[in-house]
């Protein structure tokens, strides 16, 4: 069971089978199971008295199929749900492809926890004690008005109702996290100001953790390339290719890229200057030929700014003079330069050009002279001015954006992009680093290219510039089980790999040692392989990494334990000073989550990375969700989670859930060590998720409201954790669970630091006694997030603080230090 399940009011508790609840009666009720036509429900169980009367079904769907990749898969066929009397455990077995050729089961003895699912190629494969054996009577049915196939059988009607009863139980749970602020009106009709008194008590004061709020970069969304990564030329290498975004014949070598006036522009591949970068251009002018790149949208530029723009060419036979421009959406020159080309030989090229405008859409133009022929690869332009002035670095006001919520740490280089599409596409970390044109390009698989400029030895630079801990995922040896490649090796079948078509035996050891070979990197000395590679990048200081995350939210299984725990293993012997982060799944609940944490608990593992991305209700409701986790054994890092609702926008109502939430999490920070909001950036007009804690574009930076609970949350963290007394003069505990508080201890500058978070649509006027601390304030500075709870423009206010009273105005969040 999971460490500590809390449902926040939920009166009835998960409804647990034992086995006299299993037995089938040869007289009693008939039970339907079924899915909906073409597969879009779970599995779900309709029962009836007898034969002669309508369906009538327990709407819900008990489990779902998770096979094959997300958005038109994860369909369920034809299943078959019957107990074996052995063990009393009901097998639910279901095609999971509409083809009929994979097969799934999970078994379960209650209903609310199903196991880990597993994969067939054929039924015949399915274990002999996991195949149908009582009677099952295929049948069609109307149930609700749609007409079903499903199989029926006989069981009592006690079943049934307490069957009836868990799903009540659910959907009275689904209700309270569905609550929203708009209801507030009603839900609160009549209430009046609620008055409040903190009084802290400081001989219960704990440590806690001081790296509570850290940031996830994911290149998803144009993260890094168009985004956090400063290049401005896209398809710079001529590596796009027509698998980083499939059913996109238009996505080539050539995207970006046009030509214009008289020559031929073509890509060739011999002679390349890598082996990983196998694509070059190659371009001839008959007459007057210019070659143009159209940036990512377009590339901006500011008056009196300077540009780096490099290349690597070479020319077969005469020497040549191009010149590279950067011209406005008319033609424009707003700045140029000359280069000559004079090896055969690959060499590097450079000059800085100034921008004599503003200019948001302009273009790369480069133009030859009738009878050039030259070779080009790695066309890039930079801005002079980069994070921290870094060469190859990041775009200066997006990373500034980020070092302003001061992060503890940064988790990269993603979750889904991590571990990947398929194996083949299994981010591999030695691809990322050294010479740029020696990196490896990867497929994205949110559907677009990685040239992978920024990579792990950026990353770790990052970190260092911006004081926070690295923390590197890599895979647990298996792939993105919504893959849409299962296996890439004709010795890999469902039945040994299912699907998350891990990394063959006979391959592990390698991978493991590219594992250690990371730690080495970033901690080892120069004299070690590793470290002087990391040394000859540019940094012979070692990066002191002390955590490493194993595996992203997988299904755990038996393709992904055995995987897990030899990495595990193997990097415990060697580097037992790191903290290795484990994984539980993806949601707060479900089989991976429960078997995800008996594993945590059985390895001895330190910490595991949870996911959850719920509604502002379940953040209400689920208050004491980590109260009661068991202390001083795996501690939780809140790796990926957000507030979600309808139309998936940022509003103060999504913020505020979840600054009412981190009062908890402060509260719980002796157990959850870490936590990061996702995804962190998205660029607008190429976004796959939303809400984004950071919106952007080529000129401009969107911190969301989301965004600013986070930065006030990062600056105001403390490393000791004071309790208080909470009390109100009101009983309703749906007034009371939508008031938070937290009162911290920062002991760098011996501040006391307290959060007020008011999520009602009334006044709280608050009594703050701070003498129990020693220390006597009337004045303090403080910063207020307030406003109308479905505004996502809000933004906080720097104000002063009186004390011992002070007001919480409707929906507002509060933070003030006391000096």
């Amino acid at each position: 069971m999971k460490a500590g399940l809390c449902l926040g009011t939920v009166v009835a508790a998960v409804c647990v089978f034992c086995a006299e609840a299993t037995a089938i009666a040869s007289s009693g009720v008939e039970m339907l199971n079924y899915s909906m036509p073409g597969g879009d429900s779970g599995l779900r169980l309709a029962w009836r008295p007898d034969s002669t009367s309508q369906w009538q079904p327990l709407g819900y769907d008990f489990v779902k199929n998770d096979f094959g990749p997300w958005g038109s898969h994860k369909k369920m066929y034809a299943p078959r749900l019957f107990v074996n009397a052995s063990d009393s455990l009901w097998t639910a077995v279901w095609e999971a492809m509409p083809e009929g050729d994979v097969f799934a089961l999970s078994t379960t003895d209650d209903f609310s926890v199903w196991s880990p699912q597993r994969y067939f190629a054929s039924e015949l494969d399915l274990p002999r004690d996991m195949r149908p054996l009582n009677p099952l009577r295929a049948d069609s049915a109307t149930v609700d008005g749609v007409r079903v196939g499903g199989y029926v059988q006989h069981v009592s009607r006690g079943f049934i109702d307490r069957l009836a009863s868990f799903v009540a139980s659910r959907a009275g749970r689904a209700a309270l996290h569905a609550e929203r602020a708009a209801d507030d009106s009603l839900r609160f009709a009549g209430l009046d100001t609620v008055r409040m008194t903190l009084v802290p008590r400081p001989a219960e004061e704990k440590k806690i953790s001081d790296k509570l709020i850290g940031i996830f970069f994911e290149d998803i969304n144009y993260a890094a390339d168009g985004g956090l990564y400063a290049e401005l030329i896209q398809n710079r290498d001529f590596e796009y290719d027509p698998s980083d975004r499939r059913g996109d014949n238009n996505w080539n070598a050539t995207t970006a890229w046009s030509t214009e006036g008289d020559g031929v522009f073509e890509i060739r591949t011999d002679d390349p200057i890598h082996y990983n970068n196998p694509h070059y251009a190659s371009v001839r002018g008959n007459g007057k030929f210019a070659l143009i790149n159209s940036g990512f949208d377009f590339i901006p530029l500011r008056k009196g700014e300077s540009y780096d723009f490099s290349m690597k060419a070479r020319v077969p036979e005469k020497p040549l003079v191009v010149d590279v421009q950067l011209v406005d959406a008319v033609g424009n020159i707003v700045s140029s330069k000359k280069i000559k080309i004079r090896s055969k030989e690959w060499t590097d090229y450079s000059v800085s050009l100034k921008a004599k405008a503003n200019v948001d859409d302009s273009r790369l133009r480069i133009v030859f002279a009738p009878g050039s022929e030259a070779d080009l690869d790695m066309v890039s332009l930079f801005p002079a001015r980069t994070f921290k002035g870094r060469r190859n670095g990041l775009r200066d006001d997006l990373a500034r954006t980020l070092a302003d919520m001061r992060p503890r740490f940064v988790r990269f280089p993603g979750g889904c992009v991590a571990h990947g599409d398929g194996i083949d596409n299994i981010y591999d970390w030695k691809g990322s680093i050294g010479p740029l044109e020696a990196r490896k390009a990867l497929r994205n698989l949110w559907g677009y290219h990685q040239t992978r400029g920024l990579g792990y030895y950026e990353y770790f630079l990052f970190c260092e510039d911006i004081g926070a801990e690295p923390l590197p995922v890599l895979s647990a040896g298996v792939p993105c089980q919504n893959s849409g490649d299962h296996a890439r090796h004709s010795t890999c079948t469902l039945n040994t790999l299912g699907q998350q078509g891990g990394i063959p035996w006979e391959e592990m050891p390698a991978y493991v040692q590219d594992v250690l070979d990371l730690i080495e990197y970033a901690n080892g000395d120069v004299t070690t392989e590793w470290g002087a590679r990391r040394a000859a990048d540019g940094h012979p200081a070692p990066f002191n990494m002390k955590y490493l995350g194993i595996g992203n939210e997988d299904m755990i299984t038996e393709v992904f334990e055995p995987r897990f725990r030899m990495i595990y293993d193997a990097v415990r012997e060697r580097y037992p000073e790191i903290t290795v982060i484990g994984t539980v799944g993806p949601f707060y609940e479900g089989s991976d989550y429960e078997a995800g944490w008996e594993l945590a608990r059985r390895l001895d593992i330190p910490m595991v990375d949870e996911h959850y991305y719920v509604e502002p209700g379940w953040y209400v409701h689920n208050r004491d969700f980590y109260d009661s986790y068991p202390r001083g054994g795996t501690q939780v890092y809140l790796g990926e989670y957000a507030s979600h609702i309808p139309g998936r926008k940022n509003t103060l109502e999504t913020a505020l859930s979840i600054a009412l939430y981190l009062t908890d999490i402060e509260r719980n920070a002796d157990v959850v060590a870490m936590t990061s909001y996702a995804p962190l950036l998205a660029k607008k007009k190429h976004t796959q998720w939303k809400p984004d804690l950071i919106y952007f574009n080529n000129t401009e930076v969107f911190p969301t409201v989301d965004y600013e609970v986070q930065k006030i949350y990062g600056n105001n963290s403390g490393d000791s954790y004071i309790p208080a007394f909470a009390n109100t003069d009101n009983s309703n505990p749906a007034v009371n669970t939508r008031i938070g508080t937290s009162v911290v201890r920062d002991s760098a500058s011996g501040d006391y630091i307290v959060k007020l978070v008011n999520f009602l649509p009334v006044p709280v006027v608050a009594t703050v006694d701070m003498e129990p601390l020693g220390v006597k304030a009337d004045k303090c500075d403080g910063v207020i997030l307030s406003g109308n709870p479905d505004d996502g423009d809000v933004r906080p206010e720097a104000i002063s603080v009186s004390l011992p009273d002070l007001v919480l105005p409707p929906y507002s969040f509060l933070t003030f230090r006391v000096r």
